[in-house]
């Protein structure tokens, strides 16, 4: 499929809706009363520090709903009011975060069911309302709702916008897009969809593998093995790594996606030669601004001495997931959770440690004098962080009462 094509025929229909619907001031207004804090503001004008008996919070200082998050959710609500008598689906969460989905269900948004691993488009009617979500939609599928003679509202993050952009600059080169991400991440199916020949690799081991094959070849059938579901329709490892650009997830951790980026521009360096490197090598900065401000911000606040860390944000969130990753590799106790609910009496947390399923720890605030640093993922409102300090202090002001 001609993807550009497709596009420009999209965005030149009447039922494609890529900006608001001019409610902004009473979305703002609601969303401002929803999701933001006086508590959190108040921390941010205060060096980022807040104490309170015994708990000394440090919040990182780039943190919570970026732009391109906000910027959906206020269309979706934009859209709720636009519409408020007709049939709204999304095509899948809004952005990553449980209370945000649920207050759109609340607002009667219908998401589109999953039955046997394939979202069942069959309940959606022409001329139902359908929201692509921040993460994007694969093209496929606007192709369907296009068809179906869907009012298509694209909340889709610019920045995401812009790897499909690389990509489809790799397909016009006749390169592969190498995508540093996870094959079954919403945004990277998107992203893969506008690819022409793809390589899903998750992380730099991955990247390692194929550039060891790009140097020295090897067994294709382990090759196509090892990333079964990782690649596009057709694959062959011998002949689709001649030529290849580097595009990523938005939300992967920067420094990784530079050093894939770095490995595999060596690679072809020392397959091809310096003076044919541009013919086999194609690199665009992907790295998503929001994305570097917090993970720089997070390498900022481990800095601090902390007793631990608290990460809140969806146990499904990418960005949050790697904003763990950098407090855990620092030797930080770390406890990642996506709402205050997950904290209850008698000291006790429910938390998703690193790569493992929810656990529950005992006694995991120390007696006495602790100092806690707290982030969020780009997905997690301010109002939902509050939450969470103010389980915090009542749960050491009790322990402090014993």
């Amino acid at each position: 499929m001609d993807t550009k094509a497709f596009k420009r025929s999209l965005n030149n229909s009447d039922n494609y809706h890529r900006k608001g619907f001019g409610h902004e001031a009473e979305v703002s207004g609601q969303m401002q009363n929803e999701y933001q804090s006086n508590l959190i503001q108040h921390i941010r004008d205060n060096g980022y520090k807040l104490q309170r008996g015994e708990v000394t919070i440090h919040l990182a200082e780039a943190f919570g709903f970026c732009w391109g998050v906000e910027r959906a959710v206020a269309m979706a609500y934009e859209t709720r009011t636009h519409f408020p008598t007709q049939r709204i689906w999304i095509t899948n969460e809004i952005i990553h975060n449980p209370s945000v989905n649920q207050r759109l269900r609340d607002m009667d948004v219908s998401f589109i069911e999953v039955v046997n691993g394939e979202k069942s488009f069959s309940v959606v009617d022409g001329g139902d309302v359908v929201i692509l979500p921040a993460f994007g939609a694969s093209v496929q599928e606007m192709q369907l709702l296009n068809e179906k003679g869907c009012k298509i509202v694209d909340t889709t993050c610019p920045w995401v916008s812009k790897v499909w952009n690389t990509v489809e600059k790799h397909k016009k080169a006749s390169h592969t897009s190498i995508i540093h991400g996870k094959y079954n991440h919403e945004e990277t199916v998107a992203t893969s969809s506008f690819a022409g020949t793809y390589l899903i690799v998750l992380n730099l081991q991955e990247a390692e593998y194929v550039a060891n094959y790009i140097l020295n070849g090897g067994d294709c059938e382990e090759f196509l093995t090892k990333f079964s579901s990782s690649h596009s329709e057709g694959f062959d490892p011998d002949r689709d790594l001649e030529r290849i650009g580097i595009a990523n997830q938005t939300t992967m951790l920067k420094g990784e996606t530079e050093q894939i980026g770095k490995l595999l521009e060596h690679t072809m360096m020392r397959k091809y030669g310096p003076d044919q490197l541009n013919n086999h090598f194609l690199s665009f900065n992907t790295i998503c601004d929001a994305t570097q401000e917090r993970q720089d911000a997070m390498f900022g606040l481990v800095e601090d001495k902390l007793d631990l860390m608290v990460v809140v944000g969806g146990y499904n969130s990418s960005n949050t997931t790697h904003l763990q990753e950098i407090a855990v590799e620092r030797g930080i106790p770390s406890y990642h959770i996506d709402s205050a609910s997950r904290i209850g009496a008698g000291n006790r947390v429910e938390h998703k440690p690193l790569h493992r399923d929810l656990e529950v720890a005992e006694n995991w605030l120390p007696q006495g004098p602790i100092a806690i640093g707290i982030t969020s993922g780009a997905s997690t409102p301010d109002k939902v962080v509050e939450e969470v300090l103010e389980k915090i202090f009542e749960l050491k002001a009790v322990a402090q009462a014993l």
